[in-house]
């Protein structure tokens, strides 16, 4: 497995080694051995799955705040996303910045989420499932959005959503203060 930190400390991309013969592909999705050889630390907790019909479809910016530790690993599994991940760390040295990946179920990569960073994506292309695994159990009392759009941000989406939820289009705006 080949890990890349971006430019937002904690934030890796995972690219497997793809073992290809006559019946297909063959590759490793998680490997704590590997992580841990590379200095990262990070235990399932949870598996979830997300199925989007519609292109366009908009899930986010969600995380769940301290004390979790809901670090996560982002995998498409059919189909294409547009990943948004906005820091939100206390002290990190890109607070309030984000960084924007595309990922695809054809490239096999994932994507490993610091705990204290947001997660959003808007589907590039009708049903897109995207896999989530999750380094804390969900905890509702924790959770907390941000609005997708919130200038504070200046996230800069590929399209305007077609599919958002209700929820999500109405969380208040950051307060920075």
């Amino acid at each position: 497995m080949r890990i890349t930190e971006t430019f937002m400390k904690g934030l890796h991309l995972l690219e497997p080694n793809v073992h290809d013969d006559d019946r297909g592909e063959f590759w490793r999705s998680f490997c704590a051995e590997e992580l841990s050889l590379a200095g990262l630390s990070f235990q399932v907790c949870q598996s979830n799955v997300s199925v989007n019909r519609a292109a366009w479809t908009l899930r986010g910016l969600h995380r769940q705040r301290p004390p979790s530790d809901e670090a996560k690993i982002l995998t498409v599994i059919m189909g294409s996303a547009h990943v948004v991940i906005l820091d939100l760390r206390s002290g990190s040295d890109s607070r309030l910045r984000h960084e924007a990946i595309q990922i695809a179920s054809g490239d096999r990569r994932s994507i490993l989420v610091p705990s204290g960073c947001a997660t959003g994506f808007l589907t590039m292309e009708p049903n897109t499932v995207v896999h989530y695994q999750m380094g804390d159990r969900f905890q509702p009392e924790l959770y907390e959005g941000y609005r997708f759009d919130d200038p504070a941000f200046g996230i800069d989406w590929p399209s305007e959503p077609a599919v958002v939820s209700q929820r999500d289009a109405t969380y208040p705006f950051f307060d920075l203060d």
